[in-house]
This record gives structure tokens, sequence and C-alpha cells, in this order.
């Protein structure tokens, strides 16, 4: 057995089950080994896109994905969706061949590249240890929830490795527990409130944290939010409030800001999921539950911080003595949440007119006309509140937010990694015109998978965010505004099927795509007013 083979067996066996990349004379046999082992192998048409892939589907399966490239400019074309998961902690092995010799063409410090992005760099030394060192970068993938870059090096991976089983992967570490003292003290804080509302964010992604959130919010009558990257996780909840922070509906904005108590759990509380700290009233007591010690009052000045599993934590806090429940959930909060939370019930001016649409009026109508069961990848712009808030997603698994490094041009391949995670739902990719242009290689790769995917492009010919910020200063704005494009044409030549729409009435060939066979993807080259700069574009560019 090669160093090669004995490398992808054990990252198999360690859990990887799907691998995307490109693949080239240095990670071929890697990626063959794999695919023999069982995992399955996703071609794209671009390391980055394969990067992005990976990591979608890891955020949406709950389980980790592996990233195969070339060595040297393999890698580099991958740094941007590399980076994106780095930094939202996602599960990823970059299987990474690597050239040593600084004379090589392909040769760069790929060590420095992952650390210079938060990934951890790890490398294969010898082929003796070969199959236990995969092994143990997949273990740091899992159990520390990092993004790790294996660095295979092309003179280990012809030699004979022992031909034996690799090592399993080491058991998951038990979950930190909050101690007696900080369960005393939340559990104290939870007392004094009358206005609480939690915000759970990544950390509380699970079933098991889901559920104890969910009694211990009914125990102290609070009110339920998430951060973008935990939208869904209290879909159908009578009580939630969808998204905290720049995506939050007036409603939501309102009650948030008007707590006495907010408790993030698993969740940073950062600028843009509290508005830049505007959504804390003077004198509400913060307090943050988390895992990670570094993690805890890192964005913000916090009351208290809480070192602990986001699940553990939630139920021994339902074990500690309550009082009865007043808190948030009166009859008159009640009335106002059933009937003024969601953006579609906010009234608008429908802009639609002149050839183009209006994104509200173009979503609220896709949210209508699309199957319940869906999961949703959201690319970055102007455009994208839209898709983000008048879209439902059925539960946490429904929705994936690809925005830690606000990079555009990540969205279809977002959605391709969900939709091979979630193979029952309807994928739906949201897109502005600049990032479905940008990557639109990966349409291939929709149509090679034979994906039943719906893709939404809000083409307003230009990079939207950047017209809406620079047209007050009298800017010229003509590098980021282009001629109209054909999008739809495109798609066709990809082989979609494809609509464009410049009205309501236009969306009836979406309804007939969605009655029929749904033997190829659907794309939507949607001409949206270009008037209409988003509501959270504010709070956007108050973080650069």
């Amino acid at each position: 057995m090669l160093v090669s083979e004995a490398v992808g067996r054990a990252l198999t066996g360690a859990g990887i089950d799907h691998v995307f990349g490109v693949v080239g004379s240095g990670n071929f046999h890697v990626t063959v080994a794999m695919s023999a082992a069982g995992a399955r192998f996703v071609a794209a048409r671009h390391e980055g896109g394969a990067a992005t892939m990976a990591d979608a589907y890891a955020r949406t399966s709950g389980g980790p994905a592996a990233l195969t490239v070339h060595q040297g400019c393999g890698l580099t074309n991958a740094m941007t969706g590399i980076t994106e998961a780095a930094k939202s902690r996602t599960p990823l092995v970059v299987v990474a061949a690597e050239v040593t010799q600084p004379r090589s063409n392909f040769y760069v410090d790929q060590d420095a590249l992952a650390r210079a992005v938060g990934a951890v760099p790890l490398r294969i030394t010898s082929a003796q240890t070969a199959a236990q060192e995969a092994v143990e970068a997949v273990h740091t993938a899992v159990h520390e929830r990092r993004t790790v870059v294996l660095n295979l090096p092309l003179e280990l991976q012809a030699l004979d490795a022992p031909d034996t089983e690799p090592p399993p992967l080491p058991s998951a570490p038990e979950p930190p527990l909050p101690s007696t003292a900080d369960v005393a003290r939340l559990s104290a804080a939870l007392e004094d409130a009358r206005r609480p509302v939690f915000v759970a964010g990544r950390g509380g992604r699970s079933a098991a944290a889901r559920t104890a959130l969910l009694a211990l919010a009914e125990q102290h009558g609070a009110l339920l939010a998430t951060s973008a990257v935990a939208k869904g996780l209290f879909h159908d909840e009578p009580w939630s409030l969808d998204v905290s922070g720049g995506f939050s509906s007036p409603l939501a904005a309102e009650l948030i800001a008007g707590a006495d108590l907010v408790v993030g759990w698993g969740c940073a509380l950062n600028m843009w999921t509290m508005r830049h700290g505007r959504l804390i009233a003077p004198g509400t007591t913060v307090v943050q539950v988390d895992d990670t010690p570094e993690a805890l009052g890192a964005h913000r000045a916090l009351d208290f911080g809480v070192l602990g599993d986001v699940g553990a934590t939630a139920r021994a806090l339902l074990a500690a003595p309550a009082g009865a429940a007043r808190g948030y959930r009166t009859p008159e909060v009640a009335q106002r949440l059933a009937t003024q939370l969601r953006w579609r019930d906010v009234p608008y001016d429908d802009l639609t007119g002149a050839g183009r649409i209006d994104p509200r009026t173009l979503t609220i109508a896709l949210d209508d006309l699309l199957p319940a069961e869906r999961v949703v990848g959201v690319d970055s712009g102007n455009f994208m509140g839209y898709p983000s808030m008048f879209l439902s997603v059925p539960d946490e698994r429904g929705f994936c937010f690809t925005q830690a490094f606000q990079s555009i041009g990540l969205g279809l391949s977002t959605a391709i990694g969900a939709a091979l995670a979630q193979p029952d739902r309807l994928p739906v990719a949201a897109l502005g015109d600049g990032g479905a242009l940008m990557m639109a290689a990966e349409l291939d790769t929709v149509r090679r998978l034979r994906l039943p995917m719906v893709v939404v492009v809000y083409n307003d010919d230009a990079y939207g965010a950047e017209v809406h910020h620079f047209a007050p200063t009298g800017r010229d704005l003509s590098s980021v505004t282009f001629p109209e494009t054909d999008i739809a044409a495109i798609a066709r030549g990809y082989g979609f099927t494809a609509t464009t729409v410049r009205g309501p009435d236009d969306l009836a060939e979406v309804r007939r795509w969605l009655d029929g066979p749904r033997d190829t993807a659907l794309l939507i080259d949607a001409k949206v007013v270009t008037s209409e700069p988003s509501w959270w574009l504010e709070e956007a560019f108050r973080g650069h």
C-alpha cells in the first residue's frame, strides 16, 4: 500500500464520506483512494467552488468533509473558501499535495497560508505514521471544530506504507460542564429578569441544545432569537423573533432592544448580531455561554460569561429551582408576533415597474411558490437580506450562510454543498449578478450532479452594495455598474431551464417547472429594481 492510499483510506475510515475538489497530478492518487474506500468524490470546476461546497456540506450534514487540491496553485485557488470555513470553525480537512523544494514552480509556504487565514496546518511526515496522522487531522477538525490543511508531500506519496487497518477516530471529549457558581449566577439573573431574550448561535445548532433551550425559555418566559448562521433553529415556535441583528424585522429589533437580560447561547453577540450594540439597552444584563474560553467577551463587554456546553448549561439551569414564569411572554407580545414579526408582514411600497421587479415582491412570491422543505444558500451583496429573511426554512439545516469572510461568489457553491447534505429538500441558491457571474463555472457542476436546484439571480447589473454606499457621495459609479447581461441565456448554455422575470406574471414559468419532472435545474434571472438599497447595508458598512 502506498502512502497516498493509506492516507485516503484513513480519512474515509475516520468519518469523511464526501470529498470535493479539482484533481491534478499531485492529488490524483489520494483522491482515488478516498473514493475506493467509500467516500463520494464531487468534482468542481474551480478549487474555490470546491472549498465552499465542502464547507457547506459539513455545516448542513453535521459531519466533517474533505477538500482535495493540487500542490501550490490548487491550494491558493481555494484560499477564499478555506478562509470562510476557518473563520466559521467548520470541521473540514483540506488534503493538499505539497512540494517541499523551493525551486519548484509549485512551491509556496503552505503552512504559512493555512495559519494566515486561521486554519490549522498539519503534515504527513512519514510512511509509517501516515495513517495515524491522517486520523489526527480528522480528530482536530471534528473535535476541535477547526479547518485543517493536511499537507501531503509528493516525495512521501509513492512510498510503501504499512498495510494495516487505520486507527479509529478517537472518541469525542466530554463537553465542558458549567461550574456550580456560574449556574447559580445565571439562574439568579433569569429569576430577576422581566424581559429575557435568548440568542442562539452556531453553538446551539443541535437537537439536544434546542430542546433544552426551548424548555428553559418557557420556564423563564424568554423570547427566542438566533444569529444569522443559526436561522431556522426555532422555526414555527410562537415566541421566536427569527434572526437578531441587521436582518431583524422592526418588531424583532424593538423587542430585543427592550430586553433587560440578553443571553447569547453559543453566539458571539458580535456587531452583526447586536447591531453594533444598539440592540442592547442601557442597563441590560448581557451574558454569554460558550464552550471555548477565548470566545467569552471577545466581541463585547459582558456582565459575566459562562464556560460550558450550551446544551449541558441549559439542562443544568433547568434543574435549578425556579419561580413562576413571568418574562416577555405576554398576550400583547404574542399577538404582535403573530401579525407583525415577519418581514413580509411589514407594509412597503411596491416599486415593480419599468421592466424591473421589486426584490420584496419577488421573494414573497417565491416563498409562496417553492416547497416548504427547502435548503437555501445565500451569496453576499445588496440583495442578500431578501432571501435570508423573506424565504422561510424548516429548520437550522435549511439555511446555509457562508458570510464570515463577506466574500461574494460563494453562494452557488454553498447551495451545491448543502443540496448534497440534504438530498430530500429543494435546494435554492440566492445570488446577485456579480456573484453569479464570478462563479458561473459551477453551473456545470449543478448540471453534472443533476441537482433539481432553483438558482435565483437578483440582477441589478451592478455591485449594488457599492452603488448604494457611494451614490450619496456623488462619485462616479462606472466602476461598479455594468451593461445588462442575459444570465438566463448563460444558464441555458449550461443545460438549465431558465426564465427572465421582470414582473410577478413572469413567475408562471417557475410554477410550470415545479409542476414538471424537474429533470434540469432552473435559473431565474430576476431583473430587480436598482433604486432600492437594502435595509441591512447601513449595518454592513459600519463594520468596514
